[in-house]
């Protein structure tokens, strides 16, 4: 992801999230902090959708994914996921973690297939509307048995 992408990351993100990040929130993970990796998805030169994690020591976070609705259910999210799985392993990750909305039966399914498994709950996560996160986790990255990161 490059600054250039923004305006269009923003116009996905609008159309995806009741609380959406700012220009100037993603401009500091790109810009500023040393740990955030953000990647898009194109289709020619139209951003799609994107994803984002932050690496802190042999952990990631995703922060963010999100696919423009008119190209959801073409395994958009699936490639980015699978993109920022491969990306951790090759920086050193042996875990990943990440928070979604219990609501969001969608993601959840994509996570649990990519072998993401509940390992907790964040009460009232969400500042729009008091929803809990639930935590999950995929570990050893790169061991046997997990999902392929290859395409």
């Amino acid at each position: 992801m490059r600054l250039e992408h923004l305006n269009q990351v923003l116009d996905i993100e609008e159309v995806s999230y009741p609380a959406p990040w700012s220009y100037y929130a993603f401009a500091y993970e790109l810009l500023q902090n040393n740990l955030a990796h953000y990647i898009v998805a194109l289709s020619g030169h139209k951003v799609v959708g994107y994803s984002g994690m932050w690496l802190i020591l042999d952990e990631a976070h995703i922060t963010n994914v999100a696919v423009h609705p008119d190209y959801r259910q073409r395994n958009i999210g699936k490639s980015l996921m699978l993109e920022m799985i491969r990306l951790a392993i090759e920086k050193g990750s042996t875990g990943m973690t990440l928070e979604v909305r219990p609501t969001n039966t969608a993601a959840r399914r994509l996570y649990e297939a990519l072998g993401f498994v509940e390992k907790g709950r964040r009460k009232k996560y969400y500042t729009d509307n008091n929803e809990d996160a639930i935590i999950m986790w995929k570990s050893n990255l790169s061991g046997k048995g997990e999902c392929s990161t290859g395409q």
